[in-house]
């Protein structure tokens, strides 16, 4: 049993986390990659790594947490969930297992239901999802609106979204409501006027879903451009059903994101791995929907940066968990387990252009994973075990899990 062992020096409290098996940095002076130390310890002070180095010179801290050999990495960086909704749709989860095919109309059921919920039954429900997430290791979550598809309840929806997630996306352009079916134009330009406007004071980010069945190239070009103009930067779902223009209008718009990257050509791999866009590949999806996996060997190999995410939601994947997504990554995708840890973890933060988060070194927040086994690589090895020990956020204790 690991324990902590308060002492009292003044205001302030730090604590050092020894005997650490193998430490995960994620350093990126280390040239990229994991850059892991053995028997290593890591000093938290003021919500932010203070220190990292050998545990056998580790300083003294007000508390100690005796890692007993645990590996321990950055928190995972979840930059793709979708958690303002009412409802659940296991039926139609059953359906696609029986055959039938994914299509994105099923969000329209989730519109509904979630239209109408009340204010405290959103709240609960994301509340419920965050914290399962940070009982699996999530330190950083990004959330999206899009399942409200009016004004007042897509503000709605990111009002709530920013009293628990750390990154809050815009996403009216989900699919077109009911009310406007046969004018997905006239949709699309509602949400780059007014409800781009009632929802940005709230929001960092734009998104839209650009594919068949929900909006065009020409159409998410107009959402997105006007976001900007409205102070959010722009990210992407792309090519999730088909080989379609998004991704290249990701890289054109410089986008911080193209999720999905799923049915990808030879322009648009080449076109990320000439940018700064990154590829977030969310293999819960496939998985869930029996799309085909995206390839993220050919990505990692044409110099693409790659990230994963969960994409938690009720239709096409309704997991909260970061480790099933490294190890399906890990079995189908191909890649390798440090890869797909580092995706989870530094791609993540890269993702949403944060530099504060993903890695474990000095000046970095303090959001710190520590695994009941002794190396990241348990994390595919072990599928389906919860592996999550102890996490901190931002220096805080989350929980002891035990």
């Amino acid at each position: 049993m690991s324990t902590v062992i308060p002492t009292s020096r003044g205001n302030s409290t730090s604590t050092v986390i020894t005997d650490i098996g193998e430490l995960v940095t994620n350093d990126p002076a280390a040239g990229g990659g994991l850059a892991v130390v053995r028997d290593a310890a890591l000093v938290i002070e003021d919500g932010a790594v203070a220190w990292t180095g050998p545990s056998s010179s580790a300083p003294a801290a007000d508390e100690s947490f005796d890692a007993a050999g645990r590996a321990v990495l950055p928190g995972f960086v979840d930059s793709h969930a979708h958690l303002v909704f009412a409802g659940e749709r296991a039926e139609e989860f059953a359906a696609r297992m029986s055959g039938e095919k994914y299509a994105a109309g099923g969000i329209r059921t989730t519109v509904e239901r979630t239209r109408a919920a009340s204010d405290d039954e959103l709240r609960a429900n994301v509340r419920r999802l965050v914290g399962e997430m940070a009982r699996q290791g999530v330190t950083t979550v990004e959330c999206k609106s899009g399942y409200g598809l009016t004004v007042e309840q897509e503000a709605r929806a990111v009002r709530i979204a920013a009293e628990y997630a750390d990154e809050v996306t815009y996403l009216g352009a989900h699919v077109v409501p009911a009310e406007y079916a046969g004018d997905t134009a006239g949709y699309a330009r509602l949400a780059a006027t007014d409800m781009l406007a009632a929802c940005a004071p709230h929001a960092r980010w734009v998104d839209v879903f650009c594919e068949e069945g929900a909006f065009d190239a020409d159409q998410a070009r107009e959402v997105l451009t006007a976001g900007v103009k409205a102070g959010l930067l722009p990210r992407l779902h792309a090519n999730q059903l088909t080989q379609g223009p998004a991704v290249r209008l990701a890289v054109e718009l410089d986008a911080a994101s193209a999720d999905h990257c799923t049915f990808l050509g030879d322009a648009d791999v080449d076109a990320l791995a000439s940018s700064r866009t990154v590829a977030t590949l969310l293999p819960g999806v496939e998985f869930s929907t029996r799309q085909p996996y995206p390839d993220a060997r050919r990505l990692l190999d044409a110099g693409a940066t790659v990230a994963l995410a969960t994409d938690c939601n009720p239709g096409s994947c309704y997991s909260s968990s970061m480790a099933f997504c490294i190890a399906v990554a890990v079995r189908d995708m191909h890649m390798t387990p440090a890869e797909a840890v580092w995706s989870a973890t530094a791609g993540g933060a890269r993702a949403l252009r944060r530099t504060d988060v993903g890695h474990l070194t000095p000046g970095a927040r303090a959001d710190v994973h520590v695994l009941d086994a002794p190396s990241y690589i348990h994390l595919a090895y072990r599928p389906g075990v919860p592996l999550t020990h102890a996490v901190w956020k931002h220096g805080r204790r989350v929980n002891d899990f035990q």
